[in-house]
């Protein structure tokens, strides 16, 4: 599903299976990378599950689909410039396929914001924002899986120093008014995903 809907994506710019072959493994490569445990390929196939149930009210679905492929494709959890080098990475890319400027920097947009997750003025990047942070909303043990996946990507760091600044991100998200931004997803997950941050958080002792 994931392949097929990136290859259907570039054929509305491209009639090269070449160029076609090499993006798909390039993001392929980068989402199975042995030190990725949560920003993989199930993570963009959530994100494509929960964005296609909202498709009416997407106005620009081909930017939101390339912001999907692209906005973890750089992920390096020692470094705090991940977006801007997807969002780079992005835009190269999309200019190698004469991809629309607009669409370029819609997606460069909804990338940069995944780094905050704050309102848009833009209803789009809202979707692909409160997607993109549906994982926080879904049943506890999904969030449980979901967050051991996260301990193990920052598995670099000792409980010492990880469950300092993990507190400090769950709590952020606990203090905010609304986690999701969009009636849909505020609706569907923000109850449970106040209560599955607050259930990790007492874990964390």
């Amino acid at each position: 599903m994931l392949k097929d809907t990136f290859i259907n994506l570039l054929t509305n710019y491209t009639d090269s299976d070449r160029i076609i072959a090499e993006f798909w493994a390039e993001i392929e490569k980068k989402y199975t990378h042995k030190k990725r445990h949560y920003h993989t390929l199930s993570h963009l196939d959530n994100l494509l599950t929960q964005l296609t149930e909202v498709k009416v009210n997407i106005e620009s679905w081909e930017s939101i689909l390339f912001t999907m492929f692209y906005h973890d494709i750089i992920y390096n959890v020692l470094k705090s410039d991940n977006e801007e080098k997807s969002a780079g990475l992005a835009q190269k890319r999309m200019a190698q396929i004469s991809v629309p400027d607009h669409i370029i920097n819609n997606c460069k947009t909804q990338i940069i914001a995944t780094k905050k997750h704050l309102a848009y003025p833009e209803s789009d990047t809202n979707y692909f924002t409160d997607a993109d942070l549906s994982i926080l909303g879904q049943s506890l043990e999904n969030y449980t899986t979901y967050s051991q996946n996260v301990r193990k990507e920052y598995s670099v760091y000792p409980d010492l120093i990880y469950n300092p600044g993990r507190k400090k991100v769950l709590e952020h998200f606990i203090k905010m008014e609304r986690i999701f931004k969009t009636d849909y997803f505020y609706h569907k997950f923000e109850s449970q995903a106040k209560s599955n941050l607050q259930f990790e958080l007492e874990q964390l002792g």
